[in-house]
């Protein structure tokens, strides 16, 4: 008689309970998890599925480009449909263990081109009141959600390596990727170091926003080869927690809430107002106390072994 698998529980698929936002929980990650199963079922790569997600999203986006009312509903019906289905790839990457960095390269490439549809669907839309200066304002705008959802996506990986260790994290650094940038062969790896090259400016970027987390890195990396002591990854979750909640609110469901909110007024261009203002407002309160918090750690990590104050 054939043994059967054990299917994988939902939250084997979740990156951490820590990291997770009440909407992807109780919404996403149950849609993406009977994804995951479907695809699983059918031998379809997570690269594969975040490929479809991509085709997804740009539909959604153009559909934004309308001023009529059901179009942009579909449009946000699709956009639910893509979301879900980028839920699904990572899913589908811890059920299967087929996680790779080209996989997470394509990941973020997805939203981009997602946000790129929707940014240009919307600049059209609104050319003819606007003209020319909708497409500045909507540049602003995205040089602004780019670094939002980049320093995010940094502090959220931080947390998870330190809370499950390299394994449970998609954390890198500019360094390690560089070396092996140099060890790939443009001739036999080509579209893999395409990716990789886009990704050390992207790692550099976020790395240049965080100087007093990369120092306290760098005497992690000195002091103990990488990987930091018990009591700093308890003392660390505890600081790094409660920030979690913006770099959520900075990813993708609150912005898209109120990209929807702007459609119903039919008033595409407040989406763009709320990205450079309360966005990037709550974008710079997480970096200043993430920074404060590397500081304060950085000057325990220095002390002798047995001198580390039990309390703060």
């Amino acid at each position: 008689m054939q043994k059967r698998t054990k299917k994988p529980d939902i939250e084997s698929t979740f990156k951490s309970l820590d990291t997770e936002e009440c909407i992807d929980i109780y919404f996403y990650r149950p849609i993406g998890y009977r994804w995951a199963l479907l695809f699983h079922k059918l031998e379809v790569s997570p690269n594969a599925v975040t490929i479809a997600a991509i085709f997804i999203g740009v539909a959604a986006g153009i559909c934004f480009y309308f001023q009529n009312i059901l179009i942009n509903v579909a449009g946000m019906l699709l956009l639910v449909w893509a979301n879900s289905y980028d839920s699904a790839d990572g899913q589908l990457a811890r059920m299967t263990g087929k996680t790779s960095p080209m996989g997470r390269i394509l990941d973020g490439f997805c939203g981009d081109l997602w946000f790129i549809a929707i940014y240009a669907a919307i600049c059209l839309r609104l050319t003819p009141q606007w003209g020319v200066w909708i497409w500045v304002f909507a540049a602003m705008t995205g040089f602004s959600h780019t670094t939002q959802a980049s320093m995010a996506d940094y502090y959220r990986n931080v947390h998870l390596f330190f809370l499950k260790g390299k394994a449970g994290s998609e954390w890198a650094n500019s360094a390690t990727l560089k070396e092996n940038h140099k060890k790939m062969s443009w001739k036999k790896d080509f579209i893999h170091k395409l990716f990789n090259t886009s990704y050390i400016g992207y790692t550099a970027r976020q790395e240049r926003q965080s100087p007093k987390l990369q120092q306290m890195m760098k005497i992690i990396r000195e002091k103990y080869a990488d990987e930091a002591p018990e009591w700093f990854r308890k003392a660390f979750r505890e600081k790094s927690l409660p920030l979690m909640k913006y770099t959520n609110m900075l990813s993708f469901n609150t912005r898209v809430m109120a990209l929807f909110i702007s459609l119903f007024m039919n008033m595409p261009c407040l989406y763009f107002v709320f990205e450079i203002t309360a966005l990037n407002i709550m974008l710079i309160y997480m970096i200043v106390k993430h920074e404060h918090i590397c500081a304060r750690f950085t000057k325990r990590l220095m002390l002798p072994d047995n001198q580390f104050p039990l309390h703060e």
